[in-house]
């Protein structure tokens, strides 16, 4: 699957020459002038990989990528610079940008680090569906569950999760098969994973 590309930049030259470009290897470009309208819009969008301009009028492409960031959009990103200097391309790396590509842009560069882009929006997209499957199976558990399944993931033997809940053994064994049912998993070590990828989400 291609994903969406978002080019940001107020030079309307570059954006139509960068948009054109990557026509050519069928991927659509969007363009925007405005950096503000961009990030008043981006929450709405399809996930994509995006096109930063360094030097902008009202928000530089840095800045950008950082609001974006603090606002959970954390696309991969290509920054672009005709001044670009050793500190931002540090900060870009920083914030997450797959390449950072001085004006005027090769045009073999640019659709590598596309490419890259592409790639690392798939594996974030499909980890983000994984964690969401996740978070769904544990959502389905009892609170009793919940607090079984917690001792399980620390390593509790089922006497010792008996006695730290007021249960008998068998009790808890009863609650270990619904939890195994409801994840799909009778082992150990796989509910110990789901239960830490629950745990691992903000």
């Amino acid at each position: 699957m291609i994903h969406p590309v978002y080019l940001v930049d107020d030079d309307e030259a570059v954006r139509k020459a960068l948009a054109l470009l990557l026509s050519t290897v069928g991927i659509k470009a969007t363009g925007f002038a405005d950096p503000q309208v961009f990030l008043g819009e981006a929450s709405k969008l399809a996930p994509g990989c995006l096109i930063l301009d360094i030097r902008m009028p009202s928000i530089s492409g840095l800045k950008l990528q950082e609001r974006l960031k603090a606002q959970g959009i954390d696309w991969p990103t290509i920054v672009i610079s005709g001044h670009g200097d050793i500190e931002a391309c540090r900060r870009a790396f920083r914030n997450g940008a797959v390449d950072f590509l001085s004006k005027p842009v090769d045009e073999q560069d640019l659709i590598d680090a596309i490419q890259r882009a592409q790639e690392a929006l798939a594996r974030m997209l499909d980890r983000r569906a994984e964690l969401a499957e996740t978070l769904a199976l544990l959502a389905a558990l009892t609170p009793r569950e919940r607090e079984v399944l917690d001792r399980i993931a620390n390593g509790f033997t089922t006497r010792q999760i008996a006695e730290g809940l007021g249960l008998s053994p068998r009790t808890v064994e009863s609650h270990r098969a619904a939890i195994g049912a409801k994840l799909g998993t009778t082992s150990q070590a796989e509910m110990t994973r789901l239960w830490l990828e629950g745990r691992e989400t903000p």
